[in-house]
């Protein structure tokens, strides 16, 4: 396998959340991990080449290494819309062959094009031909009633050929009649056996696993089974503490120390007050921070506060100072 650039980033990865790892949640999750690869919500190429929304496309620069997802099914639209996302200075364009919800259905995008892979083969091709940075693929293992057995290799296989070199794989199918969003990604039952076993057949990819993993310990044990990398999703936003903070020395066997979360709240204070003075909402900021202190004392008066008061006309990093102050006390017991 020839290394790229972010192949050792890709080691771990925060997956692409709608509603969830929009720009203000990725500056965070960076001060948490300086390695861990960040990836957007899904950013469909009509909205960026027919909408014109290149807002969509705005992060921070500190954001990277940070990848766009690109949601869409025609060749030439998405390789137009890889083009602005190169232009904006993304690091990889991700091509999105996983989710399942009925509004990515409608577009002909997301997990439905599991069926199609000479088609995904051909958005790949174009999307490569139009950017020099680096095109891969999020997929599931399969979809409806389809085999994964045969189905997961056949589509690797040919969108490789294509020229993606990286895929995440989300070990679970996905129903696309019958089944919500949510559902999908509870139900069809993970089989991460399957995922291992493209890791012996593919050899020359950079394979990652996702789909239910929800601590450092499991990733270091895929990591260990011989999976090039490791993508969580919903642990690392409701709990980012736990799977970022020691991700640079676990992970990534680097010794200088991480920001733990107390740190990581003052360092966002800068970037909430920019936010704020450019006319943006403290909760647009604080709604990503709400998990930081999951499971330690304070952490219900942390997210009470914040949740309670960063919606207030005026609300800025006075508030989340006095949560943080509510975390300290508690740690120092404190009422």
């Amino acid at each position: 396998m020839t290394d790229k650039p972010l192949d050792r980033n890709a080691r771990l990865s925060v997956a692409p959340m709608m509603d969830w790892t929009d720009r203000h949640c990725r500056y965070l999750h960076r001060l948490l991990s300086r390695n861990t690869l960040l990836y957007t919500e899904m950013v469909t190429s009509p909205a960026l080449v027919r909408g014109g929304a290149l807002h969509l496309l705005g992060f921070n620069p500190q954001e990277h290494p940070v990848a766009l997802q690109l949601g869409g099914s025609d060749p030439v639209e998405l390789a137009e819309a890889a083009r602005l996302g190169q232009k904006a200075g993304y690091d990889e364009i991700n091509l999105n062959c996983g989710c399942p919800s009925d509004r990515v259905q409608s577009g002909t995008f997301g997990a439905v094009l599991m069926k199609d892979p000479d088609l995904v083969a051909r958005c790949v091709a174009a999307m490569r031909d139009a950017v020099d940075v680096e095109v891969t693929v999020k997929c599931r293992i399969g979809v409806d009633e389809q085999d994964p057995e045969q189905v997961l290799p056949d589509f690797i296989q040919k969108v490789a050929a294509a020229g993606c070199e990286r895929f995440s794989i989300h070990a679970r199918k996905a129903w696309l009649q019958g089944l919500s969003p949510k559902e999908n990604r509870d139900i069809p039952p993970l089989d991460y056996d399957l995922v291992l076993r493209m890791r012996e057949q593919f050899p020359d990819l950079h394979l990652s696993v996702n789909g239910g993993i929800s601590s450092l310990d499991q990733a270091e044990g895929f990591l260990s089974a011989g999976l090039d990398g490791v993508m969580i999703g919903r642990t690392a936003y409701h709990d980012p503490s736990a799977i970022l903070c020691d991700a640079d020395r676990r992970i990534y066997g680097e010794e200088t120390g991480s920001l733990g979360p107390e740190e990581a709240v003052r360092a966002m204070y800068p970037y909430i007050e920019s936010h704020v003075a450019e006319g943006g909402k403290l909760a647009q900021v604080t709604r990503h921070m709400l998990g930081l202190f999951q499971g330690r004392p304070g952490a219900r008066a942390w997210r009470r506060i914040l949740s309670e008061g960063a919606h207030r006309k005026g609300a800025g990093t006075a508030l989340v100072e006095e949560a943080l102050d509510a975390v300290t006390g508690a740690a120092r017991g404190v009422a």
